[in-house]
């Protein structure tokens, strides 16, 4: 408990948990997505933060870090990426079709069934990255869809995906985005929009029913890793005890084809397919 402890104390704004719990604050939320798309929001409303979206139970759940609707009923998911993770079976990164596949079940989540698709409200899928994923500079990446035969040609669906690059030098962003790039990367204060943020994560590990949620969740996350550890280990177990008992069968039934027995004999005796024996059989007498 103690590790929880002092792992919460040095927590930052790059936590999902406290990320979530500062963009909670409907005035720094609101503020954010003002600076950042250079708009007038009247007011904001929480869908839901982590949101967890599982349309079918054979279907990959997401859990949504921030959704909130503004007084125009346009809808915002705000994320934090620390990692530009890659699948190890595919050696590809993650983040393009993950921006896909949030945007995907976003909108299942957004149409009641029956409901014509034009009550699609327009939304903003945003990640706030620690990286550049393209390596370009830019301060900000949007994209929105376009016709390849003629750019200027955009496909009026109203979705939008964004990917901020903490680390970008190149654009035009305001001062209080730029600001809270600092924070986010090097948890430096220089604006009153960053100091606002500042504080929000000092009274939250101030808190102690905040304190108790982090150190709760983390022991369940512990848990549930311990439980998928134990039950690779018992799965490999069962299946080296598969792969053991086969190998025994094999080497029984050529023992067996040793001592003169047939291939239906030797089937009963190993269980194995008759089929499997007879290929055995020839297997031998091609040697």
């Amino acid at each position: 408990m103690q590790d929880l402890a002092t792992k919460f104390a040095n927590l930052t704004i790059q936590s999902d948990f406290i990320f979530k719990k500062v963009m909670s604050r409907k005035r720094i939320c609101k503020h954010l997505l003002e600076e950042l798309l250079q708009i007038e929001i009247a007011d904001i409303n929480y869908l839901e933060a982590e949101k967890t979206l599982e349309p079918e139970y054979t279907s990959r759940g997401i859990r949504l870090d921030i959704i909130v609707a503004d007084d125009k009923n346009t809808h915002y998911n705000l994320e934090m990426q620390v990692k530009n993770n890659k699948n190890p079976d595919t050696d590809t990164y993650v983040l393009p079709k993950r921006s896909r596949y949030y945007q995907a079940l976003l909108d299942i989540d957004l149409l009641q069934k029956g409901q014509p698709y034009d009550l699609l409200p327009p939304t903003f899928i945003i990640f706030i990255c620690v990286f550049d994923f393209f390596e370009q500079d830019n301060y900000v990446y949007t994209f929105k869809k376009c016709c390849l035969e003629n750019r200027e040609l955009e496909l009026p669906d109203k979705a939008t995906t964004m990917i901020l690059n903490t680390k970008g030098t190149h654009g035009d962003i305001s001062q209080d985005i730029k600001s809270f790039y600092d924070y986010v990367n090097n948890h430096i204060v220089t604006t009153d929009f960053t100091k606002q943020i500042d504080d929000e994560i000092s009274y939250l590990k101030l808190d102690t029913k905040v304190r108790r949620e982090f150190m709760l969740m983390e022991a369940r996350l512990l848990d549930e890793r311990r439980e998928g550890i134990a039950e690779g280990k018992e799965i490999g177990l069962v299946e080296g005890e598969a792969i053991g008992l086969a190998k025994e069968k094999l080497a029984t039934a050529k023992r067996l084809f040793s001592m003169g027995l047939s291939v239906q004999d030797i089937a009963k005796a190993t269980s194995l397919p008759i089929e499997q024996v007879e290929a055995m059989q020839t297997e031998q007498a091609c040697r």
